[in-house]
């Protein structure tokens, strides 16, 4: 049998208008750290979310997923969060937060392949 890591996940959404509390999913942000493993998986269906909020700025909530992204990957454009250990990044991504980004709660799990586990998870969750 193949050994399992421990792995968190959490779901990013997008909440067009806070005081509604309504929101879209679209995106998983998985973190494995026996794999080393931190991504997000983003899917942004813009005329869903215009549903939500028809005056919605789509082009501001992509340049906030892009800086998940950029965290993610911790290169130097993910700023001074993306510089740090991963572990960190990941716990900064999924602090709770009251904006047009929010993120769920952390769950765990077990998993052989973090990558396989994101894309299922992206596909249940997001699509």
């Amino acid at each position: 049998m193949q050994e399992k890591d421990l792995f968190e996940y959490a779901v990013l959404r997008v909440v067009p208008r806070v005081e509604r509390e309504e929101f879209m999913n679209v995106g998983v942000v998985l973190f494995c750290a026996a794999q080393g493993f931190l991504q997000v998986r983003i899917t942004l269906n813009e005329d869903r979310l215009k549903a939500f909020s028809a005056d919605l700025d789509c082009g501001e909530v992509r340049k906030r997923l892009k800086a998940f992204e950029q965290i993610c990957a911790g290169r130097k454009e993910g700023g001074t969060i993306g510089q740090f250990a991963i572990a960190s990044r990941f716990r900064w991504l999924t602090s709770t937060r009251s904006t047009i980004l929010q993120i769920s709660a952390v769950h765990p799990g077990l998993t052989a392949n973090a990558a396989e586990t994101l894309e299922h998870l992206h596909t249940q969750l997001v699509l």
